[in-house]
């Protein structure tokens, strides 16, 4: 059982106010300090200048509101953020215990997709066989989120050896829990029904066509959960925004977008978390700055000749640590100055 949430401000601390707020996935690790006045809710879904968000008022009356973003915010509220209301308008955001983010498509931003995260389910299909890449640049985002990752592999009843792309699935990222799953036989539904429980908030994170949804379906007994319309009418399963469900298992989960390879964010943190065999085994190299690439003395390149690292593992450490250096190069301060004047039109000649 939870803690009782913290609310040193003059937002809601007991009574029915907060018990309608834990059903919303209200923990101990939340701050909901608010101006008097405020009430308190949680986003569900961000459209442009609006925002659906899911509150209830001091007696615990609830309400969904479609709320008008104020200018003068200094944060854009997202999926899974508490906020402050006054007059169907979102005045603030709340402190963030955790976020989800990928770099934004202009290049140099961040872009935060989810927040107030405890758990993200990393899905990862297996039907035809197991993308290990994505897969390890997936857990360095969960990493980098703050948020716990947990690997679900889902389409196990269409995989040829569900039992050993468990085992390689573990291999490629140690220290996270995995679980096979399928949506049709009901395989490890269950189990992930245990872990969404009253005070999760989770998030799944996939590439589109890994089973999300199906999942969400499965988990709560119906097809009609995430169904959307197209411009006939007709429904289709295709997640296109991000949106909050209470689960009937307790928990609160957000179904955002499938993520292509290149949105994922990449960060020192996550990296080292994801790849702690390389870590471990790179404390016996006789330099602490190795490079692992051709270094005197290098014990994880040692471990690779030995066969006790895989090479493709090192590999696609090497191509991380990359785009790493990559992605900071392209946020420094002059990079950012150069690009800038890259994108500016070109001065045109003086009249003569």
């Amino acid at each position: 059982m939870n803690e009782q949430p913290r609310a040193e401000g003059t937002g809601p601390d007991e009574g029915p106010a907060v018990d309608v707020l834990r059903t919303l996935g209200l923990t101990s690790d939340d701050i909901l300090e608010v101006d008097e006045g405020l009430d308190v809710g949680r986003v569900s879904i961000v459209h442009g200048a609006t925002g659906e968000v899911i509150w209830c008022d001091a007696a615990g009356q609830e309400f969904i509101s479609t709320c008008h973003l104020s200018p003068s915010l200094d944060v854009r509220p997202v999926a899974g953020d508490w906020v402050g209301l006054r007059d169907d308008q979102i005045v603030t955001v709340l402190p963030r215990r955790s976020a989800l983010r990928r770099p934004d498509p202009n290049g140099r931003d961040i872009q935060v997709l989810a927040a107030n995260l405890d758990l993200v389910l990393l899905v990862v299909p297996i039907d035809r066989g197991l993308n290990v890449r994505m897969l390890e640049r997936f857990a360095i985002m969960a990493w980098e989120s703050g948020a716990r990752p947990f690997v679900v592999l889902t389409k196990s009843d269409e995989a040829s050896d569900a039992g050993a792309l468990l085992e390689e699935t573990k291999l490629a990222v140690p220290g996270v829990d995995v679980l096979t799953t399928s949506s049709q036989s009901g395989e490890g539904i269950e189990h992930l029904r245990d872990l969404l429980h009253e005070g999760v908030t989770a998030v799944m994170l996939g590439a589109s066509g890994a089973g999300k949804t199906s999942l969400l379906n499965a988990l709560e007994g119906s097809e009609e959960v995430t169904r959307t319309l197209n411009r006939s009418g007709e429904g289709r399963h295709a997640t296109t925004t991000r949106k909050l469900y209470r689960l009937h298992s307790g928990g609160v989960l957000l179904d955002i977008p499938g993520i292509r390879l290149l949105d994922l964010m990449v960060g020192q943190e996550g990296v080292d978390e994801t790849f702690s065999d390389i870590g471990e085994i790179a404390l016996g190299c006789r330099f602490r700055d190795c490079s692992h690439n051709g270094d005197l003395g290098c014990a994880v390149e040692a471990a690779v000749a030995s066969g006790e690292l895989a090479a493709r593992r090192l590999e696609n450490w090497r191509l991380i640590q990359a785009e790493l250096a990559h992605q900071e190069h392209r946020r420094s301060p002059e990079e950012m100055m150069k690009q800038r004047k890259r994108g500016r039109p070109a001065p045109k000649d003086p009249k003569r």
